[in-house]
């Protein structure tokens, strides 16, 4: 059959394929002005032909990458739920959920006033453990004066020498124990260790908490990552990039961090943290985005539009062009993946 007033291109390439045009491919109306004819016999026959616009395209193989997109949240690379060192009473509150902290920001405060106690009675302690070093000192110093006299007896240089040393001794354990009590007054006051945001708040003003209980829960701001379930046929993806539902069109680099050694027993996949290497300038935690990931294939195809496939029995097909002769023939294909418009042959 051949295609009437279609004129090819100067080179011709290995195979040309008709696609759809306005609706309606030329192959396909010269298939069917072919059977009109054969029906109606020599009266349709002497008919002028209805010539039909068609679109004739050059295919070639090649290899193409595979991408795979996959929906994935913004979450922080560390979260960790802050409380007190000490027990108490919550007296302050200062933060809510939301809320942007800064290194040294007062999260929550205990009661003090235990704690200040005990740093009274530590330093009075202190105090007296000095005294008695001093005092001590003295009368070790003091006999090491006598020696060479008939007052001075070696066991007695002995004992002074032995209380000096048991309160110097007294006097450092009193420090440390200020120390100590200085330390858990302190701990009274919980502040922010790093800058972040507080994503829930688990006490309130009021409430007796236990040493170590959490008050709040943070998630540090510093490092972002995109957190993903990735299919298991798509472990070994390269070159993933990212981006953000809120500013499309923008693509980010991330860099594989974390992945899950079993898959989900629900969805199959496999938790999957992406690493935000150069973080967009507005990017916040709970944001969706994309994650693409590249693979490329080493099999060749020839990527043709949708409109070129049609059906030769139970197979696709297409409509090729002999280059020589302007005749067109339906060949079968073997379609290696369909996409949203377009169609990847193998042979």
């Amino acid at each position: 059959m051949r295609l009437p007033n279609v004129q090819l291109l100067a080179k011709f390439p290995v195979k040309l394929v008709v696609i759809g045009a306005t609706g309606v491919v030329m192959a396909g109306g010269a298939f069917a002005a072919y059977s009109f004819t054969r029906t109606h016999g020599a009266a349709v026959a002497n008919a002028e032909p209805v010539v039909r616009p068609a679109r004739v395209a050059e295919i070639s193989y090649k290899t193409h990458g595979q991408t795979l997109l996959l929906a994935g949240t913004v979450v922080p690379r560390i979260e960790s739920t802050l409380g007190f060192r000490v027990s108490g009473k919550i007296i302050q509150r200062s933060v809510d959920v939301g809320a942007v902290v800064k290194p040294g920001d007062v999260i929550a405060a205990l009661d003090p006033a235990d704690y200040q106690l005990a740093v009274d009675n530590a330093r009075a302690a202190l105090a007296s453990a000095e005294a008695d070093y001093v005092r001590a000192k003295a009368d070790h110093e003091r006999y090491l004066n006598l020696r060479g006299s008939m007052a001075f007896v070696p066991q007695t240089l002995d004992q002074r020498q032995s209380l000096a040393s048991t309160a110097l001794a007294r006097m450092d354990q009193a420090k440390s124990q200020l120390a100590s009590a200085e330390n858990n007054l302190a701990y009274t006051v919980l502040r922010a260790d790093a800058a972040g945001v507080v994503t829930s708040v688990q006490a309130e003003v009021g409430q007796v908490m236990a040493q170590g209980q959490g008050v709040i829960r943070l998630a540090r701001t510093e490092e972002l990552e995109i957190l993903v379930g990735v299919p298991e046929h798509r472990l070994k993806a390269k070159g993933a990039t990212f981006e953000l539902w809120s500013d499309p069109g923008r693509h980010h680099a991330a860099r594989l961090r974390e992945l899950s050694p079993s898959a989900d027993p629900v969805t199959r996949t496999y938790a999957a943290r992406f690493s935000v290497l150069e973080p967009p300038q507005f990017i916040g935690l709970g944001m969706t985005a994309t994650l693409g990931f590249e693979r490329p294939d080493s099999t060749p195809v020839a990527e043709v539009p949708l409109s070129a496939i049609f059906q030769r029995g139970t197979q696709p097909a297409v409509w090729v062009v002999d280059r020589d002769t302007g005749m067109v023939e339906l060949r079968p294909v073997t379609i290696a993946r369909w996409r949203d418009d377009t169609a990847a042959i193998l042979s």
